[in-house]
Formats: C-alpha cells, sequence, structure tokens
C-alpha cells in the first residue's frame, strides 16, 4: 500500500465523520483550503508542520493518520519488519522530497510520542531555498548517520554522527542535508492535542 495515499485518504475520513468542509478545516488550521484537498487528493505530500495541525484540529494525534493497527501493551519494532516508509516534503522550494520516514510506533494506541527513523536525502537547494515551518511540541534528533543542518530560528547547527539536540518545534526550523550528503537520524516527535 501506498502509505502517503492512505494518510491523504485518512484525512479526509476524519474530516468527514466530523461533517467539516474543507474550508471550515483550513479555518482551523490556518492552512490554504487548496492545500489541503492536494493533501487529502495525494497530489501534495505535506511536511509534518501541516500534518500536525490538521491533527490537532481533528483533534487526534499525527500518529492516527499513520497507522494500521492499534496495540495497547508495548510495540517492538523489528529491524527487518520495519521496511515501509512515509516520504514527506522537505518544504525547499526545489525539492518535494528528500526525507524518508520509518514509523517506529505504528501500531501502538494512544502514544502521545512519534519515533521515526528518517533517511534524509541529499538535495540541490541552498539554505535559503528552504521554508521554515513551526508546530506546538518539541523535538529529538540525534544521529545515527552522516551529518545534517538545522535552522532553527536565526540560528544554524551543523550536527554528526552522534550528536543531537532537543527543541521547541514552536520555533522556526527545517532539518536537511549538510553539504549535499546524505544522512539517517533518529528522531522523537512530541506534539500536544
Amino acid at each position: 500500500m501506498d502509505t502517503n495515499k492512505f494518510i491523504g485518504e485518512k484525512i479526509k475520513a476524519y474530516r468527514e465523520e466530523q461533517n467539516l468542509s474543507i474550508q471550515e478545516l483550513a479555518d482551523k488550521t490556518n492552512l490554504a483550503a487548496e492545500q489541503i484537498e492536494r493533501i487529502e487528493n495525494n497530489t501534495d505530500i505535506p511536511s509534518l508542520a501541516p500534518l500536525i495541525k490538521i491533527a490537532k484540529a481533528l483533534g487526534t494525534r499525527i500518529g492516527t493518520f499513520l497507522d494500521d493497527q492499534v496495540e495497547d501493551g508495548p510495540v517492538i519494532c523489528r529491524k527487518e519488519e520495519a521496511k515501509e516508509t512515509i516520504s514527506f516534503s522537505n518544504n525547499a522550494i526545489n525539492s518535494r522530497r528528500h526525507m524518508q520516514y520509518q514509523s517506529l510506533s505504528r501500531s501502538k494506541a494512544n502514544r502521545h510520542m512519534e519515533p521515526f527513523m528518517i533517511e534524509i536525502e541529499p538535495t540541490d537547494s541552498n539554505k535559503e531555498d528552504f521554508i521554515l515551518s513551526s508546530h506546538e511540541g518539541e523535538e529529538f534528533i540525534i544521529v545515527v548517520e552522516g551529518s545534517i543542518e538545522i535552522s532553527y530560528g536565526k540560528q544554524t547547527f551543523i550536527l554528526e554522527k552522534g550528536d543531537s539536540i532537543y527543541y521547541d518545534s514552536i520555533v522556526p526550523h527545517h532539518v536537511h542535508s549538510y553539504k549535499g550528503m546524505s544522512a539517517r537520524i533518529l528522531a522523537v516527535v512530541y506534539t500536544p492535542l
């Protein structure tokens, strides 16, 4: 199954279940109605920021759009079982995909954190081409392979293998490859309902 299509279909189902029009959801999220329609129709791959805004407006966790099943007890994600990834936009002007997200908690019900293993592909974009995003919550990132650059407000941080960062995601930020090299990170995202 194409997980990106699954996300658009789930958002649409949750919106319709609450008898909300696309415009009403747009008003609740401060997103353009056209953007929501394109996400629901799987025309656009959203970045995490609009996905989080949509989840909050619909009164659910972001993980709801990623889940195939629910488990109340502990969830183990074995390396060989976790092959399916999700593509999200990187909010770059010239590149619509640069991250492959592997959810590490896909079947855990009622979770408050979203852990992902993320493959960051190199981009040709300049730092100035990236559009910073913000959303409520916090993020923790540790670099597993390679190096990344994080734009955070007016600051820029370079993280190498073994380095980590914990930040408030309400501050505009963007994570991308450093000097055109690929990288792999473990990211944990917390978003309050």
